[in-house]
């Protein structure tokens, strides 16, 4: 997390950066330490570490209890076909995305360091804990502004669907040349699967980075749906501006996505441990 977070900041600054200009992430990179110093990498990694832990822990629930439910009404010993993956990993996905986007409001804005979309300035840099945002959002725009982004929050639900979908065919292939994966073997699968995902759904993370934040009053300017979003975008900035910020968030979605699933056996574990202590799902389906 301390290792890739640079790589969310420096990306989500470019995501929601307006002008029609685009810099390299190397500059901007540099722009970041020039200006705020090293700190300035790290604005909103509280919020970040806390949400990714929610994030995770709540996705692999819903998961692992949707999966539950679908295997209860099937024959046992058959494993899911692929739509009933599909559409637990969507179900889990938008559970998921609903209940914690108000973390990740939060922690745009911390990151950015601006309320506003139309704030094209250079950041500001008072630093604000993450109680204090979410105050400020709270009395500001009131508790409808936690839920700022989430319809392309629920759009991206997808990325996971495209992700366990790439990730459960490269495991069924690789198992068939060899008897048992290791670590090594999921860091790559992980690697792979999200660098697939993440390629073909980034414009609508760009979008939900920019309706995350406080929408301008000017309404030519504000983005009133998804598709909006995707049209003034490409008005304004090409279709190059669906991509800002592409290059960090790569590299960074790789390497915490292959990490995850290097050690997702644990994390499968401790919800599948958790649904069974409140009698969610039956110890022999666990098992």
């Amino acid at each position: 997390m301390a290792l890739t977070y640079p790589l969310t900041t420096v990306s989500t600054r470019s995501q929601v950066n307006k002008t029609g200009s685009r810099i390299s992430q190397v500059e901007a990179f540099k722009k970041v330490l020039q200006e705020e110093g090293p700190k300035g990498l790290y604005s909103g990694i509280h919020s970040a570490i806390f949400g990714i832990a929610i994030t995770q822990y709540v996705y692999y629930y819903w998961y692992e209890l949707v999966k539950a439910g679908f295997q209860k009404g099937i024959a046992a010993g058959r494993a899911l076909t692929i739509v009933e993956n599909m559409l637990t990993g969507a179900i889990a996905g938008a559970a998921t995305a609903t209940l914690t986007n108000p973390i990740w409001v939060i922690n745009t804005r911390q990151v950015v360091k601006k309320d506003t979309l139309d704030e094209d300035g250079k950041p500001v840099l008072k630093k604000q804990t993450t109680i204090q945002t979410a105050l400020k959002i709270l009395r500001e725009e009131g508790p409808g502004g936690f839920f700022q982004g989430i319809l392309p929050a629920l759009i991206l639900v997808i990325n996971p669907v495209i992700q366990f979908t790439v990730f459960e065919r490269l495991k069924a292939w690789m198992l068939k040349r060899k008897p048992a994966l290791g670590g090594i073997d999921f860091f790559l699968l992980g690697a792979i699967s999200k660098l697939a995902a993440t390629s073909i759904t980034y414009p609508y993370i760009v979008v939900k980075s920019r309706m995350q934040l406080k929408q301008t009053g000017d309404a030519s300017q504000r983005y009133n749906s998804v598709v909006d979003g995707l049209k003034k975008i490409i008005s304004a900035e090409g279709v190059k501006g669906l991509y800002k910020g592409i290059e960090a968030k790569l590299v960074q979605s790789v390497l915490a996505s292959a990490f995850t699933f290097a050690f997702k056996e644990e994390l499968f574990g401790s919800a599948v441990w958790l649904l069974v202590l409140l009698g969610l799902r039956d110890k022999q389906i666990a098992a």
